[in-house]
């Protein structure tokens, strides 16, 4: 990798498995966040999960014992409304998500409505409703564009694994034909819009993840430095299994610190 890269201005960083696991702070992210407003870095806290608005994603964090300002976190619902306001502004959905989805939507002008809406939104809600998908089919059915906020086919729960956005948007894409388009990670589309969001430029942009196939891949794509951490998904042993590589694998955001 290549050394020249200007000294990074603005980071980006992953949530889960970075800064916080099963509701409790990793090792070093309040250190992390502490160096950050330090030094006087933008930065933005990523997540794919679309149910929580940046305000309970930010009380959330602070039971952690991290302090995030809800305006340091982008979630894929913001992203996903980002990208409907300048696809078709002031335009009309029919949305399958809570409060972080039909929050984000309506502020960025969006009506919502069951009745002949340009696009169908599907995101992570913790009670699927085989009334709403049904709506959903047949709305996409008579011409509705087909959105999810995100890819993930299953999302954590303490008894386990719960079907997730992707699991849900697979059946309607079986019953339709129709693929959505996700806007959350792996798509570089969620980091630039980050981007955008802290006006940030790609060449001193880092990205730190946990995981190859969504927070690197992604981050790559986007033309940023990234870091894999090895406290989420991905195992050391599994980042040679992938054909690219992060710019720096570190055991723990605890090891990001001094990079600041």
């Amino acid at each position: 990798m290549s050394t020249e890269r200007k000294q990074a201005e603005c980071w980006l960083t992953d949530m889960d498995g970075v800064l916080v696991h099963e509701g409790m702070a990793l090792p070093g992210a309040a250190d992390f966040l502490d160096r950050l407003v330090e030094a006087g870095r933008r930065f933005l806290v990523l997540t794919n999960n679309s149910i929580f608005t940046p305000r309970d994603l930010a009380a959330r964090l602070a039971r952690s014992g991290l302090h995030v300002p809800e305006a340091a976190i982008w979630t894929s619902a913001l992203a996903t409304a980002d990208f409907l306001g300048g696809q078709q502004p002031g335009g009309s959905a029919y949305v399958i998500g809570e409060a972080g989805l039909t929050t984000a939507l309506y502020e960025a002008g969006y009506t919502l409505t069951d009745t002949d809406p340009d696009f169908v939104v599907l995101g992570e809600t913790r009670t699927y409703s085989f009334e709403a998908i049904t709506r959903a089919i047949r709305l996409i059915g008579a011409g509705a564009r087909f959105i999810a906020t995100n890819p993930d086919v299953t999302g954590p729960s303490p008894e386990g694994p719960l079907p997730a956005t992707g699991s849900v948007a697979a059946m309607i894409t079986r019953a339709t034909g129709a693929e959505p388009y996700f806007v959350g990670k792996p798509n570089p589309m969620m980091f630039r819009s980050a981007m955008n969001r802290i006006e940030a430029h790609s060449e001193s942009t880092v990205m730190i993840g946990d995981r190859m196939d969504t927070d690197v891949v992604a981050g790559i794509e986007a033309g940023l430095e990234t870091i894999l951490v090895l406290t989420g998904s991905t195992r050391a042993a599994d980042v040679s299994r992938f054909p690219f590589r992060p710019s720096r694998v570190l055991d723990s955001i605890a090891d990001v610190v001094e990079l600041v």
